[in-house]
């Protein structure tokens, strides 16, 4: 589903690398966290997962696509066999939870006769149905969050990336998105969820891959039970 193999990202400032020698697979099914500290390469992973990046050197290959050879046309097919959800929500605030769903179809070209439903099942599927007219301000706790949640699967892609998805959120918001999370990956979906939340990793029991100064430190998928 998702390869990284032998992984460097360098950029022309001349500072250390943003990542140095990164091989890691996630298989169909997977729910991974992606942790480290602020700075050790969680964000460039996944811009090379959504071909926002290149890598300098190595291979990343997402759901059959090959990204250092990715023509710019095919940039938005990739895309579209991925769901992205930032920290910051990114809802358009003069639409409803309802519309900024619809939007990510409406930007693909689906028809038009099809698009309620989509979004009514998906809305439905992250526990918002009855906020479905509601402006982004309306929203409360892990609601925005979950709009954006709704938007990423409303195409119905095989993995979700997810960056910091509850960082801006209590305690209470925090476990409700993570359980939405983890049903969704019970259907089928990959998960792959960038996250500062140690105690929700370490509570979760689900593979870890830990970043440090641009180099994978440990896979707990790897069996070795201490540090790569």
């Amino acid at each position: 589903m998702i390869r990284f193999t032998k992984v460097s990202q360098h950029y022309p400032s001349g500072t250390a690398p943003a990542l140095e020698d990164v091989t890691f697979h996630v298989g169909r099914g997977e729910f991974v966290f992606l942790t480290g500290h602020s700075g050790a390469g969680k964000s460039t992973v996944l811009k090379l997962m959504y071909a926002e990046e290149r890598p300098s050197t190595g291979d990343v290959r997402v759901s059959g696509f090959a990204v250092p050879r990715l023509k710019r046309e095919e940039v938005p097919r990739l895309r579209r066999r991925l769901g992205i959800v930032f920290q910051d929500f990114r809802l358009l605030e003069d639409r409803t939870a309802a519309e900024n769903v619809a939007f990510a179809l409406e930007v693909t070209g689906a028809r038009a006769d099809v698009i309620p439903a989509r979004v009514a099942r998906v809305l439905d599927q992250v526990g918002l149905g009855p906020k479905a007219d509601a402006f982004p301000r309306e929203l409360s706790g892990g609601e925005p969050q979950r709009v954006g949640i709704a938007r990423a699967l409303v195409d119905d892609p095989p993995a979700l990336l997810t960056a910091e998805p509850t960082g801006n959120l209590d305690e209470r918001a925090t476990r409700g998105v993570f359980e939405l999370l983890r049903e969704i990956n019970a259907a089928g979906t990959v998960v792959m969820m960038a996250t500062h939340d140690l105690d929700l990793v370490r509570d979760a029991g689900h593979r870890i891959l830990e970043l440090r100064d641009g180099r994978l430190v440990f896979d707990s998928a790897a069996d070795l039970g201490e540090e790569l």
